[in-house]
């Protein structure tokens, strides 16, 4: 038979398991706004009944209820969403790090505009038609070579500013791997406290979110993969272990942290004299940059520029950079050779309009007017030789060599792919591949954004915490919680009467 007292004592589980599910609400109502925090939930389960099964056990009519106890706070996640975030996640950072660094460029390269590279070369070009149609004016002649210098000052700026921002990308890249590797060791340090915790028994729930949020955070700069294992000793069934985190690649997977040894494989990038990324160092694997995966960091390397396995730079900037210093060699060299050909007023021959560039890499920041044609304008060539007549004073400024000069964007042929394009072509092709890449990348971004977000939605209307939610519950336990005091009380009346009410018959 159970005890006078068995009622107390039920009564008491009935209030500790409903003042469990009160603190659990109190917990979720102040994270409510906590970024990572997932709502937890108390689990109630019966207590084991009197008597226990056994061969001398109490006789009685039947087993009777214990009440109640809080086994467990475990919390409402879904890893399959979890998952799904990620996902995208790694789409975003990646489309989103290419969406920016193209709209700068964007930006820079300021076409179609009267201040772009394409609306300076129109001017200089009709300075080249005026001096051609009046070759013997000092007016028209200046404001050629002040069109020239403006052709010079802007390829100069476009690719000063390319190399600025490209400086900028590098260094986001830089610090982006800095974070990597410190979003494991937070992650390494968040597993060393789960497993101190778990063989204990509890869940340390927490924790649990702290890592998730850093997993999230980590699945912006690359695809991650995840392996739990159990902690030993008295740990719950239901606690996740530590996790161990691998990077995915075409070639498989590289662990990055070993949750059973806690070790951290950090990620290092090497680069040669220009900042371009050659190799990436994972612990003791190594990666050619065009084979990373997906992700934030990948998409800071393409804009920044890397050498692929060809031993080429390339790159969205290091591409646009190279194509402009292609415009501005080929262009000076044309140019030359043919001003070169003409005569100038004095009737002399062989004069450059520029100073000679003898490399294609950095010809864009090194247009520069020669010396005579700047103290002199007579010294433009924009007669033709073989029309200088046989006095060698009358026909020298006929205009026929800058009619030839003014028609250089059609006739300079720049290689583009398998073909020799104009001068026109190349640039329009340039500012074509941009203008799609950029749009591509800002849709692709978008609709990234967009999954992630509704994603993210599902995710949140299961683990986040519903205000109004938590105040229906909270109601509930505590009316239970009165009620199991209400029981405390009620019981307190019966002892009352047992103590002091039995055997005072006949006083």
């Amino acid at each position: 038979m159970s005890s006078t007292f068995h009622g107390l004592q039920v009564a008491k589980r009935g209030m500790d398991a409903q003042q469990a599910a009160l603190y659990t609400i109190g917990h979720n109502v102040s994270n409510a706004n906590t970024p990572g925090y997932t709502r937890q939930r108390i689990s109630l389960e019966m207590f084991p009944a009197y008597p226990a099964p056994g061969m001398n056990q109490t006789g009685t009519a039947g087993q009777i209820g214990m009440g109640v106890e809080a086994s467990k706070v475990e919390r409402i996640r879904d890893t399959f969403l979890d998952t799904q975030y990620r996902d995208e996640t790694i789409k975003v950072g990646y489309w989103d790090a290419r969406a920016g660094a193209l709209e700068k460029m964007e930006e820079i390269m300021n076409e179609p505009t009267e201040d772009g590279l394409s609306a300076v070369f129109n001017q200089f070009f009709e300075s080249i038609q005026d001096v051609a149609s009046h070759p013997s004016e000092a007016g028209a002649r200046s404001v050629m070579i002040e069109r020239a210098e403006a052709v010079g000052d802007t390829f100069s700026y476009l690719s000063t500013s390319l190399k600025t921002v490209q400086g900028d990308l590098q260094n986001e890249r830089d610090v982006a791997v800095t974070q990597v590797n410190s979003l494991l060791e937070q992650i390494s340090n968040v597993n060393q406290q789960i497993q101190n915790v778990e063989p204990n028994g509890y869940l340390p729930n927490d924790l649990y979110d702290e890592r998730d949020r850093l997993l999230d955070e980590i699945s912006k700069f690359m695809p991650v993969s995840l392996e739990y294992t159990k902690s030993s000793g008295n740990a719950s069934a239901t606690s996740e272990g530590v996790v161990t985190v691998q990077l995915q690649t075409s070639q498989g997977p590289i662990t990055l942290l070993d949750g059973k040894t806690h070790q951290v494989n950090a990620i290092s990038l090497k680069t040669n004299q220009d900042s371009y990324v050659t190799e990436i160092h994972i612990g003791d694997e190594i990666r050619n940059p065009e084979s990373f995966p997906q992700g934030k960091l990948k998409g800071l390397i393409e804009a920044s520029g890397y050498i692929d396995n060809s031993g080429n730079k390339t790159g969205v900037y290091a591409s646009m950079i190279d194509d402009l210093d292609e415009m501005a060699y080929e262009f000076v060299n044309w140019f030359n050779d043919k001003h070169q050909q003409g005569v100038t007023l004095d009737g002399d021959t062989g004069m450059s309009f520029f100073n000679e560039i003898f490399q294609k890499e950095g010809a864009a920041t090194g247009i520069v007017i020669t010396d005579k044609i700047r103290q002199n304008t007579n010294n433009i060539a924009a007669a033709s030789s073989a029309s200088s007549g046989d006095d060698g004073t009358g026909r020298k400024g006929d205009g026929q060599n800058a009619q030839l000069l003014s028609q250089f964007r059609q006739q300079v042929l720049i290689n583009s792919g398998n073909q020799a394009v104009s001068l026109d072509g190349f640039y329009q092709s340039v500012i074509g591949q941009m203008s799609v890449d950029a749009q591509q990348a800002n849709r692709l971004k978008s609709n990234s954004e967009t999954l992630q977000g509704a994603v993210e939605q599902r995710r949140q209307s299961t683990s986040a915490v519903s205000l109004d939610e938590e105040m229906t519950n909270m109601i509930q336990f505590q009316h239970a919680y009165n009620a199991s005091a209400r029981m405390v009380t009620m019981i307190d009346e019966m002892l009352d009467k047992i103590v002091n009410g039995l055997g005072t018959g006949g006083r």
